[in-house]
């Protein structure tokens, strides 16, 4: 167990200490301790200001932006894949399920051998008048299976037993049908048989093979085809969600038809634009009394955030990043899992969430009979399930644009619904980082700033309404909204799908 002492005072030990804690990072990283969707992020953010681990020239590339239309597709014959695909029951399961639900592969490109994993859940009432949604975790690299389905809005959570579920009270397909796509090849049960594709993986491609995903998924799914369907996610989905969605729009257009009814996008706590995150994770931590005054200063003075990051503006932003102490830089306010064998021995968690639950979830989605309900192809992969890839991580991504603002305009001018939510208690992908997007964008106020209000009468947080775009905070939510406020975010998913404002 990790024990606290007072913080060193001196200058030299707290760089003995930062020191301690960069190793302690590389080493937990590189000997397979968990890293999950939070951590990936962060370790992703840092690539693109080249403060890595082990000092390679390996950062993530960043690219001018551009959406590129997917070629027209075929699809594939599904020819009795959907029957083959629907899950029984899930092992652990607390009691027969009031919906069908599904797991199973779609072959993204026979050639190399690369198919996606997906679960599927059907709404739990009247499914055949609930749109479809498409939900998207980030990383880059990390599982909408093990993160968005059982971490956070599917209809099962884990027990800390690591063998049986217990229902989600929130799930979201209280309100719609849910799809979640473990995307890349490489992510949780995803996998290609041509080993040169984990090596050349970037947006672009996780894009165009989720778009051939869906084409097929449909084909598969027929019932699904005219229905509305909507794309939600979060973090580096702030780059997955705007680049599919501009893909299906593009392709709709070259076939003049509406090939995928895409109806609206919304995304969490998104990563949206390297400049404007790493400036508003500083001004974050400074107005949040998370770091020194001295520090801040220092990191105004040094660092201009206009894509160049001198020598001294990168010791400025590590020095900040040191003085956080151990903390969830994703829930300033929460607890951090110190020994994962005792889910007793928390300490001051600030949300109705154990943070040891992903360690539940590795150990039940790696038990055979699970693996087996879900129809998990392991002979496939190259190695266990895990929240994020080990073979697709941030130094081989190849390609990223700086920002993904250009991509929003994109999607606002083509007339799409655009919804923006962040958790107000997140430190890496601040409710100030999407502010400062928002001030790039320029958008006329359509509906002034105001409080609004979930079904137990609390404020859930603060939304204004865009021409094009609706912007809405969760308030007491860290980086992952429908794990912390499970009733603030079903409120504003349903107000989402409803094309209206959440509550007054």
């Amino acid at each position: 167990m990790i024990s606290y002492h007072s913080k060193p005072s001196s200058l030299a030990s707290r760089m003995r200490r930062a020191a301690f804690a960069l190793q302690l990072f590389c080493f937990l990283f590189t000997h397979g301790a968990i890293v999950d969707q939070a951590a990936r992020l962060r370790q992703f953010s840092s690539s693109r200001l080249e403060i890595q681990c082990h000092h390679k020239d390996n950062k993530v590339h960043g690219r001018s932006h551009v959406d590129r239309a997917t070629t027209n597709i075929s699809p594939q014959p599904q020819d009795g894949l959907k029957e083959a695909d629907k899950v029984s029951e899930l092992p652990g399961q607390p009691g027969p399920a009031v919906f069908d639900q599904y797991a199973g592969y779609v072959t993204v490109n026979s050639t190399a051998g690369k198919a996606l994993f997906y679960y599927f859940v059907e709404a739990a009432q009247d499914p055949s008048t609930k749109p479809l949604v498409l939900w998207l975790n980030g990383g880059p690299g990390c599982s909408s299976l093990g993160g968005g389905a059982m971490l956070e809005l599917g209809p099962f959570f884990v027990n800390s037993d690591n063998k049986t579920l217990s229902a989600n009270k929130y799930a979201w397909n209280n309100v719609a049908n849910m799809l979640f796509l473990e995307s890349p090849a490489g992510v949780g049960f995803s996998y290609s048989n041509t080993t040169s594709d984990y090596n050349n993986t970037g947006d672009s491609s996780t894009a165009a093979d989720a778009y051939t995903f869906l084409i097929n998924w449909l084909e598969r799914f027929p019932e699904y085809k005219s229905r509305d369907f909507f794309i939600t996610g979060e973090s580096y989905g702030g780059h997955y969600i705007p680049q599919l969605a501009n893909t299906i729009l593009s392709n709709n257009k070259m076939a003049n038809a509406r090939v995928i009814n895409l109806k609206g996008i919304a995304i969490g706590n998104a990563y949206l634009d390297d400049n404007t995150n790493t400036r508003a994770s500083m001004d974050y931590y400074w107005t949040h009394a998370m770091i020194s005054r001295e520090t801040h200063q220092a990191v105004q003075q040094h660092c201009g955030f206009n894509g160049t990051y001198t020598g001294d503006c990168r010791t400025a932003i590590s020095a900040a990043n040191n003085e956080l102490g151990v903390i969830d830089p994703y829930n300033i306010y929460a607890s951090v899992c110190y020994n994962a064998s005792d889910p007793q021995n928390l300490h001051g968690s600030a949300a109705n969430t154990d943070p040891c639950a992903p360690y539940y979830i590795q150990s039940y989605l790696n038990r055979p009979e699970v693996q087996k309900a879900l129809h998990a192809n392991t002979t496939g992969l190259k190695q266990p399930w895990s929240d994020c890839s080990g073979i697709i991580t941030p130094e081989n991504w190849k390609d990223a644009p700086v920002s993904m603002l250009p991509s929003i305009q994109q999607l606002i001018s083509s007339e799409l619904s655009t919804w923006l939510y962040s958790g107000d208690t997140d430190s890496v992908c601040p409710v100030t980082s999407t502010l400062y997007s928002l001030d790039i964008l320029r958008l006329p106020t359509n509906s002034s700033w105001r409080a609004w209000y979930s079904d137990d009468d609390q404020v859930g947080g603060y939304v204004v309404g865009y021409k094009g775009l609706v912007f809405a905070t969760v308030r007491g939510s860290g980086h992952m909204v429908p794990t912390y406020q499970p009733r603030r975010a079903l409120t504003l998913f349903s107000s989402f799908l409803q094309g209206r404002l959440p509550p007054e």
